[in-house]
């Protein structure tokens, strides 16, 4: 423990500039220590069992806090989703490390904030770099370290982290991979935003016909079944509920040699009326997950899988001024892109019968700590003090044992955000503009702005920030270099 305490405080210097190191107040000191032992002391340590579990990961896309019927929704019906909260454990203050799709996946499989690997995951990966960029080779992914473990790997769904090879999945530690790799398609004819067919078996171009959410869900049953008698690991990325917003019995809409971009949202006769096309989708990938529990105890796989089920980023409530009343963010400000509750704060479930109790958790939990948690569960025991943003969980999931206050922190190309226990900093990056300052257990809609009422606060959660920014800054010049 001194050994961490000392590594600990010898990088506090590396984790802050100079000249805010000369006038931190004692409050943000605090603060970047905690950064700091987030990040050099979270052991991926073996969990106490050596019954090593299946692990379905399962991540929606652009999922509201507020459209699953667990959380409060009246407009879905999602019974098998809510019935796998029911009895498994269900967070409600679990948050992204994205308001946009790619920083949340590439913390996912890494653990790692994804600004250490450029401000280009500050938000999305654009189309228009395609052969040019992604998730970085040297990255070890949790399924490289899962393989290294013994089990099988496959990713089904939606990759985003590279548009082309050396960046697909089978060379980031999955043995299969079924989906698309851009960032949306259309669900009936796999056509990209560019007009292009997005729709791949490993590193081969495929057409398949079927509605996407139910060819994933085909091709993850298979998957299942296929390696019922050794460990495996399956990230399921849907595509669902991304626009275009279509249904199962929705029409197809972008064929190829069309260009999209500015026409991407599938067919919305009355764009005022855009919530049935997003009802069928959050139900069809609702009946997609019951298909999966059905499957695993067919398969007599049940209580030796951990079934794990969140959310990308928040859901939109509305797009411009032609959408409306698209998504549920709950009682949460703000929509995906924001960095406000709604744009980060998603729904997150964990079931594995038997070794999880049933409860809901109101820890902060992140989407880094998904990679140490999984990873001590399938009994990785290498990475011991390896430098990971994520707290292994594995206490707090099968003991209810929680882990020390959080501090976390975002970036956006436009705003910037830091969490200290209940207080939050919300500071747009342009300058002049003012912070906003929320107490999260007073306010959790981030209603009343107590910045200038506590400005000491809100300057030190500030210099905070800046210390994490230029920490994750420098680990991005270190990767590209």
């Amino acid at each position: 423990m001194m050994q961490c305490v000392a590594r600990i405080w010898a990088v506090c210097g590396r984790l802050v500039p100079s000249h805010l190191l000369h006038r931190a107040t004692p409050h943000a000191a605090i603060i970047v220590a905690a950064l700091a032992a987030q990040t050099l002391c979270s052991p991926v340590a073996k969990a106490d069992s050596d019954v090593r579990p299946n692990i379905i990961l399962i991540l929606a896309d652009d999922l509201g806090y507020g459209d699953l019927g667990c959380c409060g929704s009246t407009v879905h019906q999602t019974p098998n989703i809510d019935a796998l909260a029911a009895s498994g454990l269900r967070f409600t203050d679990f948050h992204s490390a994205g308001a946009m799709c790619s920083p949340t996946r590439a913390s996912i499989l890494t653990g790692l904030y994804p600004q250490r690997f450029g401000k280009i995951f500050d938000g999305a990966l654009s189309g228009t770099t395609q052969g040019d960029l992604g998730l970085p080779l040297k990255a070890e992914t949790i399924a490289e370290r899962l393989q290294k473990q013994g089990y099988a790997t496959a990713c089904m769904g939606k990759w985003h982290l590279g548009y082309r090879p050396p960046f697909l999945p089978t060379h980031q530690g999955f043995d299969v991979f079924r989906g698309l790799v851009s960032g949306d398609g259309d669900f009936h004819t796999r056509i990209d935003r560019s007009g292009n067919k997005d729709w791949w078996h490993n590193q081969t171009p495929v057409r398949e016909d079927g509605y996407t959410t139910d060819l994933l869900t085909d091709h993850s049953i298979e998957f299942i079944e296929a390696h019922r008698d050794k460990p495996f690991f399956l990230y399921l990325a849907h595509l669902a509920i991304h626009f275009p917003w279509q249904g199962p019995n929705d029409p197809p809409h972008r064929q190829a040699g069309t260009e999209y971009h500015r026409d991407k949202w599938g067919v919305i006769p009355d764009p005022q009326y855009v919530a049935p096309h997003v009802k069928a989708m959050v139900e069809s990938l609702d009946e997609s997950v019951g298909r999966l529990i059905r499957t695993l105890r067919a398969q007599g796989l049940e209580k030796q899988t951990l079934v794990v089920f969140t959310s990308d980023n928040g859901g939109y409530l509305t797009y411009g001024k032609r959408f409306k009343n698209i998504s549920s963010n709950g009682p949460y400000r703000g929509q995906k892109m924001d960095l406000y509750e709604g744009g980060h704060r998603v729904p997150m479930i964990v079931s594995w019968p038997g070794r999880i109790a049933a409860r809901v958790c109101d820890q902060t939990t992140h989407s880094n700590d998904l990679f140490p948690t999984l990873l001590a569960l399938g009994g990785d025991t290498s990475a011991s003090g390896a430098k990971t943003d994520g707290v292994n969980l594995v206490p707090l999931w099968l003991e209810n044992k929680p882990p020390a206050t959080r501090v976390v922190c975002w970036r956006t190309f436009t705003h910037a955000a830091i969490r200290s226990g209940p207080w939050k900093l919300v500071q747009p990056l342009r300058n002049g503009s003012k912070a906003e300052l929320y107490h999260l257990g007073n306010d959790p809609g981030e209603r009343h702005n107590l910045a200038d009422d506590k400005p000491e606060l809100a300057e030190q959660l500030r210099q905070s920030w800046s210390a994490w920014d230029a920490d994750v800054n420098e680990s991005a010049r270190r990767q590209q270099g």
